[in-house]
């Protein structure tokens, strides 16, 4: 076992490797009042097979729903004794269950995770009407542009692998059936994917011992899941043809992963272009020119990777125009972006950070990332001072390096760009 001492305020992170191969990591706040923990299997979308797309998600739906103790209904019983709010997500690579509850509850609540992930037993008609739902739940999606928007540029950014939808496809879910879920989770849910991360009047030893005593029955194998993100962003333009009133346009670009020197900066930048209403992209794009109908700028980092993007919807006989317009903006951070542009990006962060890493819930999800992008505690004072450091000059030099002329872009609507 290991302590990260990082802290400012001398309190030191409790960080561990478990002897069954669970990463545990605790962030002890005697002065709360609750207590956080995030339980994160290394596990996502891009570990399923091609012709399962989806599974992980029915995994991560059905693991409530039966373990070798008792059933759903027993289980969600069991939480609502304790008080305590649960609630799980499946993702790109990795599948969570957070919960919250009183400190005193805390080491029952490792209990019920615990069997929930070690011992479920995944029921026949559990499995299938979680498919049913998501089979819905997919169809539904045609209807909606943003999301459909978003699962394109998921798919056309993050290529194959890592961009397929964490809801599966209408030709792969009908192939789910309970016996290749159980398989998906025998063969992906073992200790040595599991981080546990926790925030609260915890005493970290304590905790530590109760973790690796209740995943006793979890599979214990070498650390996985911890490779960076493996796939390149394409210089191309794809077209997805609809018949919309709108048009929906999206422009993506190499971004920063979270661990690199520059990321406060990108933050920053980010900030500048959809920071508000204050932001360049509200001000210029849909206030002045009125080109478009929503338009905002955000990244987002798989493990060890970064991109970052810009979107808007506009009329179809506009849509050219739009895209010209967002990389013009993105051009003019380069020429004109002063001081007080700059801080107000800045002091917005900060504020956002600080107000919501006030909760609890908050703290533990920041040492969750933690683990996940930076193998270690950090805490959010070294985040915030990077921010804090940003220049006028920083930021420009970024804008200005960015490779606009390799931008892959993604088109919703009834005309190509």
């Amino acid at each position: 076992m290991s302590v990260a001492q990082t802290r400012p305020d001398n309190q030191a992170f409790f960080h561990a490797q478990l002897p069954s191969g669970i990463e545990l990591a605790v962030d002890p706040l005697p002065e709360r009042n609750v207590a956080a923990i995030i339980f994160r299997v290394l596990a996502g979308v891009s570990d399923e097979p091609a012709d399962l797309n989806g599974i992980g998600m029915i995994v991560e739906r059905t693991l409530s729903k039966g373990t070798q103790v008792r059933d759903g209904r027993a289980l969600a019983d069991a939480f609502d004794l304790l008080g305590a709010q649960w609630g799980s997500a499946s993702g790109r690579q990795s599948m969570m269950v957070r919960t919250l509850s009183l400190p005193e509850f805390a080491l029952d609540v490792v209990d019920l995770v615990a069997e929930m992930l070690s011992q479920p037993t995944f029921p026949d008609e559990a499995c299938r009407v979680a498919v049913q739902l998501a089979l819905e739940q997919r169809k539904h999606l045609d209807d909606d542009p943003n999301d459909l928007l978003r699962m394109h540029v998921a798919q056309a950014t993050l290529g194959p692998v890592y961009g397929r939808h964490t809801g599966g496809q209408l030709d792969t879910l009908p192939r789910i059936t309970p016996d290749s879920v159980r398989a998906h989770w025998q063969t992906l849910y073992h200790a040595g994917r599991l981080q546990v991360a926790a925030a609260g009047p915890l005493d970290p030893e304590r905790l530590a011992a109760h973790v690796e005593k209740r995943f006793s029955g979890l599979r214990r194998a070498p650390a996985e899941g911890r490779d960076p993100a493996d796939f390149e962003l394409p210089a191309q333009r794809t077209h997805i043809p609809k018949e919309l009133q709108q048009q929906y346009i999206s422009l993506s670009l190499p971004g920063l992963p979270k661990d690199h020197p520059e990321f406060a900066v990108e933050q920053v930048l980010i900030g500048v272009l959809s920071g508000g209403m204050s932001g360049r992209l509200f001000t210029e794009v849909r206030e002045k020119l009125g080109l478009v109908y929503w338009v905002a700028a955000w990244h987002e980092q798989p493990r060890g990777k970064g991109l970052i993007h810009l979107g808007a919807s506009t009329t179809p006989e506009r849509c050219h125009q739009t895209f010209e317009t967002l990389l013009r903006e993105l051009r003019r951070v380069t020429e004109d972006l002063d001081e007080a542009e700059t801080r107000r990006a800045r002091n917005a962060l900060v504020a956002q950070a600080m107000t919501e890493d006030d909760l609890t819930r908050a703290r533990a999800g920041g040492l969750s990332d933690d683990l996940f992008h930076f193998s270690r505690p950090i805490g959010l004072e070294p985040k915030l001072d990077a921010v804090r450091a940003v220049t006028v000059e920083q930021v420009r030099d970024y804008a200005a390096r960015l490779p606009l002329d390799r931008v892959c872009t993604v088109t919703l609507g009834p005309r190509p760009l």
